[in-house]
């Protein structure tokens, strides 16, 4: 068990970063924070900031010398980096998770090992794997980058054959995975949280709603569609943080189906989806993200009340800040990024117990 005092490292300096930062010092708890970037948002709430490459090993070993946990808020960190450090310092989830979320393809074959359901897919190492492909899966269908690539990028669409030469140009010819569209009635997302010990808890699971692939929205309660898929989820994502032998949240997300959850992706980390729970649960998922790696019990996952809606602030959508705030019952979180372009996310606005006016 960490005791107060001790300092938690993280590698990146994203508004993830910046609100885990808050919940350690919440719980006694330095912070270094560790990225590439020149200015970090992260780093402006923390006492301690390391500006280096990922692959400056002298700097990295600098770095676990003056943490006594190491975590990671995104999920192209390279693993590379999570492995040197592991050699210095215990760094809480490893690199299992992360080597398999930033490879599509790996990430789909490994869920359907552990009994999983993913859309239907297909490897396309190149051009001419892609006309085999959409032989295979058929159109309409997405063509998604096997490496890097969120919030829609590294992602084109695919109505019909036709489409294929300039969809493969949209994503730079670089390896993909072509997955067959899904007809569902909603998404939604899984979080858990699994301790040193192996004990797992859950939060209530949101529905999701995206704009031009960039998540919008996440509700709760979920509708009934959901709530009759929500356990089949919850123990495949359990199965696979056990197989992971993961410490931290992990989060999934599925479409709901006639016939069955299907796994969309998961992510080795705090989650978007999951912002709601700094107001909107017992203990939120930063909280407890804290409390797994440190050692911590694990505190309650339980939703505080309902309805819950969090809303992204999302590029120009920054501006609406004020009028927010003029509502008694929103809870306003700007991460103090200074640039505002479109399909930035810039922040988020959270109800609990009420709906947006």
């Amino acid at each position: 068990m960490l005791p107060p005092g001790s300092t938690i490292g993280i590698l990146g300096g994203g508004q993830l970063g910046r609100m885990l930062a808050v919940a350690a010092a919440q719980l006694g708890y330095r912070v270094h924070i560790y990225a590439p970037d020149a200015t970090s948002v992260a780093a402006e709430v923390t006492a301690h900031h390391s500006q280096a490459a990922w692959d400056d090993e002298p700097r990295l070993a600098a770095f676990a010398a003056t943490c006594d946990v190491v975590t990671y808020e995104f999920e192209n960190v390279p693993v590379d980096t999570v492995r040197f450090l592991s050699g210095h310092v215990a760094v809480r989830p490893g690199a299992a998770g992360l080597e398999i979320a930033q490879d599509r393809l790996t990430e789909k074959n490994f869920v359907a090992g552990l009994g999983g359901r993913p859309a239907p897919f297909a490897a396309v190492p190149d051009r001419a794997a892609l006309d085999a492909a959409l032989e295979q899966i058929g159109a309409p269908a997405i063509l998604k980058t096997v490496r890097m690539g969120y919030d829609g990028k590294g992602q084109a669409r695919i109505m019909t054959a036709a489409d294929a030469d300039a969809a493969w140009d949209g994503i730079g010819r670089h390896a993909a995975v072509l997955e067959g569209f899904v007809d569902f009635e909603h998404e939604f997302s899984v979080i858990l949280v699994r301790g040193i010990d192996g004990e797992v808890r859950f939060w209530d699971s949101p529905v999701n709603v995206h704009d031009g692939g960039i998540l919008a929205t996440s509700t709760l309660p979920p509708p009934q569609a959901v709530l009759d898929q929500q356990d089949e989820a919850r123990a495949l994502m359990a199965k696979i943080a056990e197989e992971l032998g993961y410490v931290g949240v992990l989060t999934g997300e599925f479409f709901a189906c006639d016939d069955g959850p299907v796994f969309n992706e998961m992510a080795p980390r705090v989650h978007n989806s999951g912002h709601w729970t700094i107001e909107g649960a017992v203990v939120s998922q930063f909280e407890n993200h804290i409390r797994a790696v440190a050692g911590l019990p694990l505190g309650s996952t339980a939703t505080a009340a309902l309805p819950v809606v969090m809303h992204n602030l999302i590029g120009g959508g920054i501006e609406t800040v004020p009028d927010l705030l003029a509502d008694p019952a929103c809870h306003v979180h700007h991460y103090g990024k200074a640039e505002v372009r479109d399909g930035r996310k810039l922040g988020h606005a959270t109800w609990v117990g009420t709906s947006p006016a």
